[in-house]
């Protein structure tokens, strides 16, 4: 009887547990929604931005597990980079080689006089040359890091890729030092006489002598190469000092600093490079007698007047030179 009696309260027992759970379940159905626990989990993460935990070693930064906004760099990273140094680079390119079958190369329209004028002195050839030779090792290896897996990497192999990337690497790093040299001495140099000023507007509204065949006045520099000065200075700028945060990281930032300053550096690289396409292109080819100011230093009396026409007045009235050599001669 006894054993019987403790099997009944058994049973009672289990069935009233039973009926305490159905009871129950509807209530913790509604409590318990697995869609809606996932819509807060992910709202958290939205607002933290990272899975961070806690960890024992001295690096603190090991103990962050995972970093949603690192798929937005990696999106930028690997997808809409491309597309910015393609449509920029790619449709400069383009647009040159239409603007050159087209315009051609502007000509002095009253030929060479024979007489020269000093435009830059031995110091700014040296470092405007220092600068622009860093730059151009500086696009190449840069441009390596973004498309050198697509398109080089099938024509070389993985040896000679991995090679090649490895000295581009040192060569990006070590030259960034006097490319930044060069940048900061540019701006000291010709600070003076890029500032903007009336003649600029003018200028302008006239073609700058490239567009047409009208050549309006300008100083040492005119509003094109003001432009220029500016992309480089604050372009030239802002490239070194996010490439300086990504040669040393974590000194100045963390994870999410450093991946700002990689879409920065890219992103103002890409158009910064397209910018000097053009520079280089009126620089050559573009223009008659333009690069022998940065060649041999000197130019022709006639293409200062034609192109810089206040500025050969400031130097005739320095120099004390009579009015006769501000005449077009006809060049032997």
């Amino acid at each position: 009887m006894v054993c019987f009696a403790r099997f009944a309260r058994l049973v009672i027992g289990t069935g009233v547990l039973l009926l305490l759970i159905c009871a129950a379940s509807p209530s913790i159905a509604q409590q318990v929604n697995p869609t809606a626990s996932s819509v807060k989990e992910q709202q958290l993460l939205q607002e933290l931005n990272r899975v961070q935990g806690r960890v024992s070693i001295p690096d603190q930064r090991s103990g962050v597990l995972e970093q949603p906004a690192g798929r937005e760099w990696r999106e930028f990273r690997n997808v809409t980079l491309h597309w910015i140094g393609g449509v920029a680079i790619l449709g400069m390119l383009a647009a040159l080689i239409i603007f050159y079958l087209t315009r051609g190369m502007v000509r002095l329209q009253s030929g060479r006089s024979g007489r020269t004028l000093v435009r830059f002195s031995s110091f700014e050839r040296f470092v405007h040359w220092m600068t622009a030779t860093c730059f151009i090792v500086l696009a190449l290896s840069g441009l390596n890091v973004t498309f050198g897996r697509t398109l080089l990497l099938p024509l070389m192999g993985h040896e000679a890729f991995s090679e090649w990337s490895q000295w581009a690497k040192y060569a990006h790093n070590y030259l960034s030092f006097p490319f930044t040299i060069g940048v900061v001495l540019i701006f000291l140099m010709w600070l003076a006489g890029n500032i903007p000023n009336k003649v600029d507007a003018a200028w302008l509204k006239r073609g700058g002598g490239i567009v047409g065949h009208d050549h309006p006045p300008a100083y040492r520099f005119n509003a094109g190469q003001k432009a220029i000065y500016w992309i480089v200075v604050i372009g030239g700028g802002l490239v070194a000092a996010t490439g300086y945060e990504l040669m040393f990281p974590f000194y100045l930032s963390g994870i999410e600093g450093m991946q700002l300053a990689q879409v920065v550096h890219a992103t103002v690289a890409m158009l910064f490079m397209a910018v000097m396409l053009a520079h280089i292109y009126i620089g050559t080819i573009g223009m008659e007698g333009a690069f022998e100011a940065m060649g041999s230093g000197t130019v022709d009396v006639n293409w200062a007047k034609e192109h810089h026409s206040l500025w050969l007045e400031q130097e005739n009235a320095r120099t004390g030179a009579n009015d006769a050599r501000t005449q077009p001669t006809a060049a032997e």
